[in-house]
């Protein structure tokens, strides 16, 4: 039987207000089967409640007893901003419970939120760091201090609570927090006391959102003015912190990675609810400049461990990748906000390469432990130094920035699937469950393996009658093969009427009908621009939206480092349902190199090919990315040497 509109999601964490101007709306949709509910239920069922007890034992929860004066003792932590971790698992909890309601879990956010209100000062100020810390001196560090950081995640959080479980006790808190700010935060001549910006971009975004849930215009007018003071020193003018040139000016993405996609989110949103222009010049610009010079095969952002900071255009370093987890988060929220406010398909090809690979390699099989930094290689006999720069699964971190984002992504991925227009839907990522278009009129079902067998049933199940509306299919950049079948319309790569990256299905609609797209999935390698050095005469292996890797698990007779993959075999699939959970792994020839310990070697113009030895073959087992550093330590490899 169809469901009924109250079975999916209202909304999530972006909702638009009445005046917002982008192409599309977000659109409902539920997760019902398949790769991705397994992750969302691992998330759920052991990821989201294993929070409060690591909560607890590093003492994000003992330092809001204190601010809130009910224990004695010491602030607990090493940074300003542990208070968002909090949040974080708060905002991830709310729209867990309006997947699926738990009393339990409903119990553990109620106390939660309780400790919170309870520190919160009379004024709306809130930040337990600078409440038991530093004696209650606000905005003095704005460049390290994150008081705005923290406010943001406080508030996505309450807006989350609200809108999944219609509960005001939290957003009543974010409400007392953001009018503290609107009264404190002003440019010369407002009469406000403080002209500053927040080292960490974050609470712009979440002011758009305030504003979308309360309707209140000071909020986003807050938000235009933090993003629009970006680049005008009074940080120090610094990269680092999007402090050298304004946004609005910017021509490439720069400084810490994380922070910079938070601002340009934010800015998508203002954008969108505002109509600026020139705001959506600077992030279609900025988003192409990021995608063309200075993004991982994986969708990994960042090139620096010091920093966590992009590097200079083509600087993607395999072994030193930072590529840190919450970057690929950000990557995803920006993203889907430009999606939504331009139409255009690009943006969720890229939401889909970070998912499948940059997003979930972060993640433990098993929901317990995770990645802070995801490289593309760990060099055999590897000295892992441990902590939040590990290459080496964690249960929990120092900065345990990580591990709630991604809890909050997971539990609010259906509003990441697809969007409506007055035309139709449109269906950016193909997971088996149910579309809808938000005003009750259109249901479709999903059905699909994806991305383990490319074949995407999609249903009719409630359809306008006698209207003519299309149904839009992504068909993904790295396609090259596909088949459509609808009704009496077949369609192929030779004849489709794709209009930039959609296959637009028009008609009038009926319950019963069905679309059946065939993706092909054939394995493939995949060469990096020329320019950059660190993979020059190396090839990635793909399937799908996947990215692959070797591990040296895999390879036991020997390390990867002298690998060389034959690019003239054949690449084969084998369906492993043994192993990592259940995945596909490619299969193909390559050599070991046998002369392991030569060290360096005369050069000459003959030697302009394989080094003297060519070593012995060997039959070479990739896996997806995703699924690397869940059996045991070793050597991984996604760039593999052809010569």
């Amino acid at each position: 039987m169809p469901r009924s509109r109250s079975a999916l999601p209202a909304s999530g964490p972006v909702r638009f207000g009445p005046g917002a101007s982008a192409v599309r709306r977000p659109a409902n949709a539920s997760i019902e089967a398949g790769f991705w509910y397994s992750r969302q239920e691992i998330n759920a069922h052991v990821s989201i409640p294993q929070g409060p007890e690591l909560l607890e034992s590093a003492g994000n929860l003992h330092n809001l007893r204190l601010a809130a004066g009910t224990i004695d003792g010491a602030f607990r932590g090493d940074y300003p901003f542990v208070d968002t971790d909090v949040y974080k698992w708060l905002e991830a909890a709310a729209w867990q419970l309006g997947r699926s309601h738990s009393d339990e879990l409903a119990g553990e956010v109620g106390r939660i939120v309780a400790l919170v209100a309870a520190a919160q000062q009379p004024d709306g100020y809130l930040n337990t760091w600078f409440q038991l810390v530093k004696d209650g001196r606000r905005y003095e560090d704005l460049r390290w201090g994150h008081e705005l950081y923290c406010a943001g995640h406080l508030i996505q959080a309450a807006v989350a609570h609200h809108r999944a479980t219609g509960g005001c006790e939290l957003l009543d808190v974010a409400v007392k927090f953001a009018d503290h700010l609107t009264s404190v935060f002003g440019p010369p001549g407002s009469g406000k006391p403080i002209d500053g910006i927040d080292g960490h971009p974050e609470v712009e975004t979440a002011l758009v959102e305030l504003y979308r849930e309360t309707g209140e215009r000071r909020y986003l007018d807050l938000a235009g003015y933090f993003v629009d003071r970006h680049g005008h020193g009074l940080l120090g003018g610094e990269v680092y912190c999007q402090d050298r040139v304004p946004l609005r000016e910017a021509k490439n993405v720069e400084g810490h990675a994380v922070r910079q996609l938070y601002l340009l989110a934010a800015a998508a949103d203002l954008a969108t609810e505002t109509g600026d222009a020139e705001l959506r010049a600077a992030g279609a610009r900025l988003w192409r400049a990021m995608t063309t010079t200075k993004t991982h095969l994986t969708g990994g952002l960042g090139a620096h461990h010091a920093q966590e900071d992009f590097g200079d255009p083509y600087e993607l370093p395999n072994e030193r990748a930072y590529c840190e987890t919450c970057a690929a988060i950000a990557s995803i929220q920006w993203s889907w906000r430009m999606a939504l406010l331009t139409g255009e398909s690009c943006y969720s090809d890229l939401i889909e390469r970070t998912l499948y690979n940059g997003f979930l390699a972060g993640i433990a099989l098993d929901g317990e432990c995770w990645l802070y930094v995801n490289p593309l290689q760990v060099r055999d006999g590897h000295t892992d130094q441990g902590g939040d720069k590990s290459a080496r699964r964690t249960r929990w971190f120092r900065c345990a920035c990580c591990p709630p984002n991604a809890m909050r992504l997971l539990a609010s991925m259906e509003h990441y699937l697809a969007s409506a227009d007055d035309t139709g839907l449109q269906i950016h990522q193909y997971i088996a469950g149910r579309y809808g278009d938000g005003d009750g009129d259109i249901t479709v079902r999903c059905e699909t393996d994806y991305p383990w067998h490319g074949a995407v049933a999609l249903t009719i199940e409630e359809a306008p009658t006698a209207r003519v509306w299309t149904l839009a299919l992504r068909i993904p950049s790295w396609c090259r093969e596909f088949r459509v079948k609808c009704g009496s319309r077949a369609y192929d790569q030779t004849n489709a009427p794709l209009d930039g990256g959609w296959l637009r299905l028009e008609g009038t609609w009926s319950p019963g009908d069905r679309v059946v797209l065939e993706l092909g999935l054939e394995p493939r390698l995949t060469m990096a621009d020329p320019r950059v050095d660190s993979v020059r005469a190396c090839v990635a292996i793909e399937r799908g939206p996947l990215v692959y890797c070797l591990e040296g698990v895999d390879h036991p007779a020997g390390g990867l480092d002298d690998i060389v993959l034959d690019a003239t075999a054949p690449l084969g699939v084998k369906h492993r349902p043994d192993l990592l959970g259940g995945v596909a792994t490619v299969v193909t020839a390559g050599r070991r190199r046998a002369a392991a310990d030569r060290g360096w070697w005369p050069y000459t113009p003959a030697d302009a090919g394989p080094a003297p030895d060519d070593g012995e073959a060997v039959e070479l087992t990739a896996i997806p990315y995703y699924a690397w550093a869940n059996r045991e330590d070793g050597g991984m490899r996604v760039w593999l040497p052809t010569t």
